[in-house]
């Protein structure tokens, strides 16, 4: 049995793919329903969809959709909705709404707006309905959070060897990311592929080089990636933001540590991609 690690599809391959039959106890909830549902749901309540973006796994029967929303209230970030759904009972219907970053597309997702998880059991089909309007509805609210956390981060000093130990933490301890991931990560702190109008020293920015690495996850993972990265950022620096705030006498050390910690994450032998398994 090999591994595939999904790719970038379209509306039609989802909406062709074929239903599974798990049985009569299986609620099957196909993904050109929730497609349909969201984009109308979305079109209700005066949100405009101006990038949609498709992933699955082998035959989709993972797969992730992201809608990129027009929004005028910040800046740097604009407002998304995502769901996860699956054929294969891997994973329970998931959606959510958030934010991304406008130069990378970076995700953003905190843990009280990825509420809804339905298992495929009983009238799942009909009460997704329910729960991505009940999502939608609440849009503004979730956006101008994170909108909020994206301000304090900015003013968060985190020095490279203190990003370095979390990113040690955040696959080590939280297995939130991979060692494919670490080097990700690692790459993105010495030579950055976007431009995040802040300082390398700055959580926002280590909080993006992160976020990128997630590009990397599995469609039944990504959402609760992204959650539980936020979570973990929230407590450990924005919940003690006063005690990170920029100190500018501070001058950056002429000896680099990080490498060190980083070869000694790769080198931990961990099958990092038992999350591709189909």
């Amino acid at each position: 049995m090999g591994y595939t690690r999904p790719t970038t599809t379209t509306r039609d391959m989802l909406v062709a793919a074929p239903l599974p039959n798990h049985g009569k106890t299986y609620t099957v909830i196909p993904h050109k329903d929730v497609i349909e549902t969201t984009k109308t749901l979305l079109d209700k309540n005066g949100f405009r969809i101006t990038k949609e973006l498709y992933r699955a796994n082998m035959n989709a029967k993972v797969a992730q959709g992201v809608y990129h929303l027009a929004s005028t209230k910040d800046e740097e970030m604009g407002m998304m909705f995502a769901w996860t759904n699956s054929y294969d009972k891997s994973t329970r219907f998931q959606c959510a709404v958030g934010a991304f970053v406008n130069v990378c597309s970076n995700g953003m997702l905190c843990g009280d707006m990825a509420n809804y998880a339905r298992k495929h059991t009983g009238k799942a089909d009909h009460d997704i309905h329910t729960q991505i309007s009940s999502q939608i509805k609440s849009a503004n609210k979730y956006f101008d959070k994170l909108i909020d956390d994206k301000n304090k981060m900015r003013q968060i000093f985190l020095p490279k060897k203190s990003q370095a130990e979390l990113v040690g933490r955040l696959f080590l301890d939280e297995e939130i990311i991979d060692a494919s991931q670490v080097s990700v990560i690692k790459a993105e702190m010495k030579d950055p592929s976007y431009h995040y109008s802040a300082d390398l020293n700055n959580a926002w920015t280590f909080y993006n080089h992160v976020t990128h690495s997630f590009k990397k996850s599995h469609p039944r993972t990504w959402m609760s990636d992204q959650v539980r990265f936020h979570e973990f950022m929230t407590a450990e620096l924005l919940s003690q933001a006063g005690l990170h705030q920029k100190d500018t006498t501070w001058v950056t050390p002429t000896i680099d540590t990080t490498d060190g910690v980083f070869a000694d994450l790769e080198a931990q032998d961990y099958d990092t991609f038992e999350e591709w398994k189909i």
